[in-house]
């Protein structure tokens, strides 16, 4: 009976351990990935598109969750580099509007808005979103700081065989 109880355990904990020892970036670490639609915690991938003619609309800076910081895994350099911005609208009716990036030097300095149509009535709920973001240029090894909407996000490219 003994053994049958260790066995048990030696199966539900093996593969856990396996997932802990993979060196598999997860899927929203990885250069390149993509989730297409909405995801199984229920947040739609956004894509910026203009604003319908003929309204008026209010923009202001996007509230966000996380960001993530995806360069590109290739040997040599300099190297592409993406984000990935999780976040949550406030209501029905907000949207992504722009995103605008500037940089200077090892400092890159991201602006994301959203959008929401001047005296809509929306209905209060969170919209879980995600947006993927491929930052210009490429980038040599070294130590880099993300700006986005003002809030910094150290991140470094190393380089080959470090």
């Amino acid at each position: 009976m003994k053994s049958a109880a260790v066995l048990a355990v030696v199966l539900v904990m093996a593969p856990a351990c396996a997932t802990l020892r993979s060196s598999e970036p997860a899927t929203d670490d990885r250069f390149g990935s993509r989730i297409e639609g909405t995801d199984p915690d229920g947040r739609e991938t956004i894509v910026i598109s203009p604003p319908e003619q003929g309204r008026e609309w209010a923009a202001y800076p996007a509230t966000f969750e996380s960001v993530t910081v995806r360069p590109e895994p290739v040997q040599g350099q300099p190297v592409a580099v993406e984000i990935l911005v999780k976040g949550a609208f406030p209501d029905a009716c907000t949207e992504l509007h722009a995103v605008t990036q500037e940089r200077t030097g090892n400092i890159v300095d991201v602006t994301l808005d959203m959008r929401r149509e001047r005296g809509a009535v929306c209905a209060a709920v969170l919209k879980p979103y995600r947006f993927y973001l491929m930052l210009d240029g490429r980038y040599a090894a070294g130590p880099y700081t993300l700006k986005l909407n003002g809030q910094a996000f150290p991140f470094e490219i190393r380089a080959p065989g470090s």
